[in-house]
């Protein structure tokens, strides 16, 4: 069966535990929401700067699987499905960000910038891979931070699963290049043993 199963052993898999509360188990959905509650913070972390904005998109997309747990059809795993709710909130959010960036003075853009001048490494990192082509960073974090599986990122993104795999290919190749640049040396190896290990 689909499915990531309870840590504890007992065998209960996310579409089991999303087809109980579709019937009203709040139990059910504790328990989904302890198992995801972290990986999806990190999803949103890694595509927005503000912490608290990741919380609170993090909280926009449990409440949109509490709407939609009447209509809930497991085609795909629960996995998939919360990763693209939650790509639908990010990229409402995107969209209003854009809008709102339409009114911003130049005064505040140059303060960003300054502020970006004097982030550690991990902002570092973020900004290198923030330049990557989006469906190539999309693809990148899918794999590397939400250890999502080629075929899961291929159904998500509706992707062939060999671009899924060239995709991830060539991310990687342009952010090793983007962080051997003079700045980003010291992450540039960090990465190379991140890579190492998955």
């Amino acid at each position: 069966m689909l499915g990531t199963l309870d840590s504890d052993g007992s065998g209960t898999t996310d579409e089991q535990l999303m087809a109980a509360f579709s019937r009203g188990s709040t139990d059910a959905f504790g328990e989904l929401f302890s198992r995801y509650k972290q990986p999806l913070f990190g999803f949103f972390r890694r595509r927005v700067v503000d912490a608290a904005l990741a919380e609170e998109l993090t909280q926009e997309t449990f409440l949109a699987v509490v709407r939609g747990a009447a209509n809930y059809e497991p085609s795909a795993t629960f996995r998939t499905y919360l990763y693209a709710i939650a790509f639908r909130i990010l990229r409402a959010h995107r969209r209003k960000s854009a809008f709102r960036a339409m009114f911003w003075s130049q005064e505040t853009e140059s303060r960003e910038a300054a502020v970006r001048s004097t982030i550690d490494t991990e902002i570092w990192l973020r900004d290198a891979v923030n330049k990557l082509d989006q469906v190539d960073r999309e693809t990148l974090l899918l794999r590397e931070f939400e250890q999502l599986s080629y075929a899961e990122i291929a159904e998500l993104m509706k992707l062939p699963l060999n671009t899924v795999r060239s995709r991830l290919f060539r991310a990687r190749g342009a952010l090793r290049e983007l962080l051997s640049a003079p700045a980003g040396k010291g992450v540039v190896k960090d990465f190379a043993a991140y890579e190492e290990r998955v």
